[in-house]
């Protein structure tokens, strides 16, 4: 992958860190990623938040990860899941600002799931991705139906059960990694081939 720029944009509790990714060539979409879970340790440069970045920019997408308020070098304190909508709210509109017209495809991580999951009516990507979204600590939404949701078998941070539950009134597919942990410890590879296979820009 390509080195990130580090940059600061105007967020609602003050500066928000981010990083933003070019890809080789001509852009053709947009990609937000939301990291875990702030107060257990969770940055823009988590491992599976860097995996879903390169898988990202491989295909060719202008791809911006941020730090969530109190996080990093951004500005604030922990909202409890209400701020940080509003944190990745500010992302996206200033990510569409500069490249507009392109088609948006958000990506999340466990805490980061459930703050994709409630914007992604609003800003209407034309692909989701959810890894171990963390149903049952945080109410995650209903999402489209042509969102990928990738889950460890043996997390446990998150129970699989928990996820199917949630996805089952959705008739919502889960690709399950067989063996694999919250953290993705080992199979990052195969969630980013996993991430690169299902997802393609328009």
């Amino acid at each position: 992958m390509a080195a990130a720029a580090n940059l600061a944009i105007a967020g609602p509790a003050g500066d928000l860190e981010v990083a933003l990714t070019q890809p080789r060539g001509d852009a053709r979409g947009v990609a937000l990623i939301a990291h875990p879970h702030p107060l257990y340790g969770g940055t823009m440069d988590n491992k599976v938040v860097q995996t879903l970045a390169r898988s990202l920019v491989a295909m060719g997408n202008v791809v911006w990860r941020m730090n969530f308020r109190g996080v990093g070098a951004s500005e604030g304190v922990f909202d409890d899941g209400r701020g940080e909508l509003d944190d990745f709210r500010a992302l996206a509109r200033h990510a569409m600002a500069e490249r507009p017209g392109l088609p948006l495809t958000l990506a999340g991580f466990s805490f980061g799931g459930y703050v994709v999951s409630h914007l992604a009516k609003e800003l209407e990507p034309v692909k989701l991705v959810l890894v171990a979204p963390a149903v049952g600590r945080f109410p995650v939404a209903d999402v489209p139906e042509h969102t990928l949701v990738i889950h460890g078998e043996e997390d446990d941070v998150v129970a699989l059960k928990d996820v199917l539950a949630w996805a089952k009134p959705q008739k919502l597919p889960i690709t399950v990694v067989p063996g694999a942990g919250h953290f993705f410890h080992g199979d990052l590879i195969k969630l980013q081939q996993i991430v690169t296979n299902s997802c393609t820009c328009a």
